[in-house]
C-alpha cells in the first residue's frame, strides 16, 4: 500500500523496521509538493503519480561508480529516497511545501548489549524464531527455495526449517564455484543429512543468446542498479532453474548489522592508517581507477566494503562529476571516536550490506516476481541478537564472529565452521568479462550516461584486460561495473 502525506497535514517521522527487512521508500519531488511513502519500490515505481520515465541521479550514479553503492536515504534516481537500518526522515510542512530532513542513528553498538549475566543464547528459541520468521512469510501457494551454502546464515535457516518440519516443502539451491571456494559438496551432504532436496546450480562463463536474454530481462525489471560482483549469476539462475519465477526465494542475509562484523587483520592496519593520509587525497582527481596506489587514497570509512572507479576516470566518464570523498570523510569524522568494530559495522551494514549484497536479492526477487524471505532481518529475530552480549557474537581476539550459530551447527549437524573455514559463492567476474567482451563493450558504448570522453577510460581498461597483474584484475572488475550500470541504463522499463 501507498501511503500519501502533503502540506495539510502534521508532521510525522518514517522509519524501517530494526533490521531493515522492509525499507520504506519515498517519492519527494524537488518541487517538494507532495510525498508518497511505502515498503514495495515496485508499487511506488508503478505509481501513475511517479512520472515516467525517471530520471537517474547524476550524484548516485556518481558513488555507484567510485564506491559500489549510494549511500541511504539517496538512490540512484532522483526523486526516490530511501530508509533502511537507523534511518528517519522527519516530515513537516513549511510554506505548503513538505520538508524532510533525514538522521541515521545506528542501533546495534556494542556497548549497548546486555552482560552475560543478564542473557545467555537459548539455541532452541533461536531456531524457533527463524522457522517462524520463514514460515509466516511463505506464500505456501508456490514453490519454495533457500539459497544454501556451508556458511553459518543459510545452514542455521536450513536446520531451522528442517526441525520445523519442512523438509518436503523446501528445495535447497546453492551455486558451483570454480576453484577452492566452491562449497556445492557440502551443501549437499548438508541438504541430504537434514532430509530436503538439493540443486545445482552453475557459473556460466560465455554468454549464448539464451543467456543474454535472460540478462537483459532481469535489467529491464531490476528496479535500481546493482554492482555487487554476483549479480550477473542471478538471471542466469532463473534461466537454468525456471521454477524460480515468481517463487518463494529464502535467503540467509541480514544479521551482520546486529552480530556484529568484526575488522579484517588488514583493515585493523588500513583503517587507522587512513587517517594519516588525509593531504595525499588530492591524487584522487589524478590516478587511474586499476592504479595501485588508488586504495590507499581511501577513507578510513571506504576501507568498510566500498571501492571502485578514481574520481579522475569518473570525471573522464561524466559530465558535471561528484567526487564522493567528501561524504566518506564526513562519515570517518563523525565516528571517529567509536571503537574499531562498531566503526565498521556501523557503516558496513547500514549501506555496503544492505544497500549492495541484499539490494542484489531483492532486486532478483523483483525481477522474477518472486516472495523474498530474510528470516535474519525479522523484527523479532533482530532484537533478540541486539540484546545478545558479544562474547556469544564475537571474538575480538580471533575475529570470528556468529559464535553462537557455529556452536548450535557444530552441535547439531556436525558443521565445524572453524574448520571449513571461509568459502562463499564467488563469481569470476574478470573470467566473465574476458570471453563477453565485446558483448560488454557494445552495452556500454550505446548508452547515453556516459560522456564523449569515456573512451579514454574504457580503452585504457580494455587493454589491461588479460594481464596476469592486479591492474588487470582491477580493470575487469571496472568494465564489468560499468557494464552492469550501462545494461541497467539502456534496458530498464521504469527509464522508458
Amino acid at each position: 500500500m501507498i501511503n500519501q502525506y502533503n502540506s495539510s497535514q502534521a508532521g510525522l517521522e518514517l522509519t524501517s523496521d530494526l533490521a531493515g527487512e522492509f525499507p520504506l521508500y519515498l517519492y519527494w519531488p524537488e518541487d517538494q509538493s507532495t510525498l508518497l511513502y511505502t515498503d514495495s519500490i515496485t508499487e511506488l515505481l508503478n505509481d501513475a503519480r511517479v512520472p515516467k520515465p525517471l530520471k537517474v541521479s547524476n550524484e548516485g550514479i556518481c558513488f555507484l561508480l567510485q564506491s559500489g553503492v549510494v549511500p541511504p536515504p539517496k538512490t540512484a534516481y532522483r526523486d526516490i529516497y530511501v530508509l533502511g537500518i537507523g534511518d528517519m526522515a522527519k516530515v513537516s510542512s513549511v510554506g505548503g511545501k513538505i520538508e524532510i530532513k533525514f538522521s541515521h542513528e545506528f542501533p546495534f553498538l556494542n556497548a549497548n548489549r546486555l552482560t552475560e549475566d543478564e542473557m545467555q543464547p537459548d539455541e532452541g528459541l533461536i531456531l524457533k524464531m527463524l522457522a517462524d520468521a520463514t514460515i509466516n512469510r511463505i506464500d505456501k501457494s508456490k514453490p519454495i527455495f533457500l539459497f544454501h551454502s556451508a556458511g553459518k546464515d543459510s545452514n542455521s535457516v536450513a536446520l531451522a526449517l528442517a526441525e520445523a518440519g519442512w523438509q518436503d516443502k523446501v528445495t535447497l539451491i546453492t551455486h558451483k564455484s570454480k576453484g577452492n571456494a566452491d562449497e556445492s559438496e557440502v551443501s549437499a551432504k548438508i541438504a541430504k543429512k537434514l532430509g530436503f532436496r538439493h540443486q545445482i546450480l552453475h557459473e556460466i562463463d560465455y554468454l549464448q543468446g539464451e543467456h543474454k536474454q535472460a540478462i537483459k530481462d532481469y535489467f529491464i525489471n531490476a528496479p535500481f542498479p546493482c554492482t555487487d560482483n554476483v549479480t550477473l549469476a542471478y538471471p542466469l539462475y532463473a534461466y537454468q532453474l525456471p521454477e524460480l519465477k515468481g517463487a518463494n526465494i529464502i535467503d540467509g542475509g541480514g544479521n551482520d548489522s546486529y552480530m556484529c562484523t568484526p575488522p579484517t587483520k588488514r583493515e585493523k592496519i588500513a583503517i587507522p592508517f587512513a587517517k594519516l593520509t588525509t593531504p595525499f587525497r588530492v591524487l584522487r582527481s589524478y590516478v587511474n581507477s586499476e592504479s595501485v596506489v588508488s586504495p590507499l587514497l581511501r577513507t578510513p570509512a571506504e576501507w568498510c566494503g566500498t571501492g571502485g572507479m578514481s574520481y579522475a576516470d569518473t570525471k573522464r566518464l561524466v559530465k558535471g562529476a561528484i567526487n564522493v570523498q567528501r561524504y566518506w570523510e564526513t562519515i570517518s569524522k563523525e565516528r571517529k571516536e567509536m571503537e574499531l568494530f562498531d566503526f565498521k559495522t556501523s557503516i558496513l551494514t547500514p549501506i555496503v550490506a544492505s544497500e549492495l549484497h541484499i539490494r542484489k536479492a531483492r532486486n532478483f526477487s523483483s525481477s522474477i516476481s518472486g516472495n523474498l524471505i530474510l528470516p535474519f532481518m525479522n523484527q523479532s529475530v533482530a532484537e533478540y541478537f541486539q540484546n545478545l552480549p558479544e562474547e556469544y557474537l564475537f571474538d575480538r581476539v580471533t575475529l570470528n564472529n556468529k559464535l553462537t550459530l557455529r556452536n548450535v551447527l557444530k552441535k547439531r549437524i556436525g558443521l565445524d565452521s572453524d574448520a571449513i573455514g571461509k568459502m562463499g559463492w564467488t563469481y569470476n567476474s574478470p573470467k566473465i568479462v574476458k570471453k563477453n567482451l565485446d558483448f560488454m563493450l557494445c552495452e556500454i558504448d550505446k548508452c547515453s550516461l556516459w560522456s564523449e570522453t569515456k573512451g579514454i577510460v574504457v580503452d585504457r581498461l580494455k587493454n589491461n584486460i588479460g594481464k596476469d597483474n592486479w591492474s588487470s584484475i582491477m580493470a575487469s572488475k571496472m568494465i564489468y561495473r560499468l557494464f552492469l550500470l550501462s545494461g541497467w541504463y539502456n534496458s530498464n522499463r521504469f527509464l522508458k
